[in-house]
């Protein structure tokens, strides 16, 4: 009996002794000091785990900020999240399941396509070549033609609805889309294609039925299309072009094409941009600077009364592109550099914020030093909160990576 207390005694302090090295299995690095990283390290400055989501040849990209590329687990498989690749096969769609970091390739395209669109319901994905737009079922891999556009209507998809039986997009005049062609830089076409007012168009297809429902037409520079969450006739859209030339952010109810503009810029030189919705639907979020690069606040409009509720954050928090988890208690950054409009002197971080009052405190998790920003980081919060996935080029190519909110104990 002694011996064994003795035994017991001695495992204990063994695991006392060798527990902090258990916990720091990932070796602690600057993040983008290696080319390449290794899959999972600790940030040396900010004690978060990193880990490497698309691991495979070539460049890999995640969705764009406001399109929500996840497939949210029905038991205890893991949630999956759609995101494309580059490499050997050409551009492709894949899913990573989030739990078991198992990859899949889904479909099979011999040419390139557009498209970020995930239906959650469905397990689907639409995408676009050319004239043409697919489906691809992310569980049994079958692609099917849904919808060619007719030779005097080219448009492009953009978004799907909260029922999954409407698609819409944008259509642009010849004349925009050759100053597109001409001028390729965005410094080049942005204020050409803002000064032009050619025609633009908003549109829809009814999935089951083809039809195509040219729904408004304006002669501005039209974009940012996305439909709500929750609400199916409800399709948000921008007037592009200079933000503190425009008031940008309106919605449009589909079926009675009432339009309505969600944010009236209130003062000289104010813009408001970057406009996406909440989980559930009930709010607009947009990077709002009021003027601009002056002061920073990120600020949400109801979509039934217009009411708004704003949070203040520094000049190095500014980020490009902000989301929100499902209870909107916590908000996300992916920072920005020097040349943004902030100005931030040091910016360079994937931010975490916290409401406080009116306004963020910010915890940073990713140093992103050696990232060029000419690649948006694109946040979003993972379907448990528990992670934020983004994409940076700090190993010399694309890839896809995920940070744990939570800490990891220092040893």
């Amino acid at each position: 009996m002694k011996t064994l207390r003795v035994l017991l005694s001695l495992m204990i302090l063994i695991i006392y002794v060798f527990m902090p090295f258990v916990v720091w299995s990932q070796p602690v690095l600057e993040t983008g000091s290696q080319k390449p990283m290794p899959n999972e390290w600790i940030d040396k400055d900010t004690h978060h785990k990193v880990i490497c989501l698309s691991r495979m040849e070539g460049n890999s990209l995640s969705f764009y900020f406001h399109n929500n590329p996840f497939l949210t687990q029905t038991g205890n498989e893991g949630d999956r999240m759609v995101f494309y690749n580059t490499g050997k096969n050409g551009k492709q769609g894949y899913t990573v399941n989030l739990k078991t970091l198992k990859i899949e390739q889904i479909t099979n395209q011999n040419a390139p396509f557009t498209g970020e669109i995930v239906g959650h319901k469905s397990h689907n994905i639409y995408y676009q070549k050319k004239d043409s737009v697919y489906v691809s079922n992310l569980d049994t891999k079958k692609t099917k033609l849904v919808f060619v556009f007719p030779a005097d209507f080219k448009g492009s998809i953009s978004t799907l609805n909260a029922d999954e039986t409407m698609l819409a997009g944008g259509w642009a005049s010849d004349e925009q889309k050759e100053i597109l062609k001409k001028y390729p830089e965005k410094s080049q076409f942005f204020n050409r294609i803002f000064d032009a007012h050619a025609l633009n168009q908003l549109f829809t297809i009814n999935i089951k039925t083809g039809e195509l429902k040219k729904i408004h037409a304006e002669k501005t520079w039209l974009g940012h299309i996305q439909f709500s969450p929750t609400l199916p006739n409800l399709l948000m859209f921008c007037h592009e072009g200079p933000w503190h030339k425009v008031d940008r952010i309106w919605t449009i109810d589909v079926k009675s094409g009432f339009v309505q503009l969600m944010h009236k810029r209130a003062v000289d030189m104010e813009i408001a941009g970057h406009e996406f919705f909440s989980p559930d639907g009930k709010t607009i979020w947009f990077d709002n600077q009021v003027p601009r690069s002056e002061n920073f606040f990120l600020t949400g409009s109801n979509v039934k009364d217009h009411s708004e509720i704003r949070y203040r954050m520094t000049r190095d928090e500014w980020s490009f592109h902000f989301n929100v988890t499902h209870d909107m208690k916590l908000f996300t950054g992916d920072g920005a550099n020097e040349g943004q409009v902030a100005k931030a002197k040091d910016g360079m971080w994937i931010y975490l914020f916290r409401p406080t009052g009116d306004h963020f405190v910010s915890e940073r998790l990713v140093n992103m030093k050696k990232h060029d920003y000419k690649l948006e980081p694109n946040v979003h919060f993972s379907p448990d909160a528990k992670w934020i996935i983004f994409r940076a080029n700090f190993e010399g190519r694309e890839n896809v990576y995920a940070v744990e909110i939570a800490k990891t104990p220092q040893k």
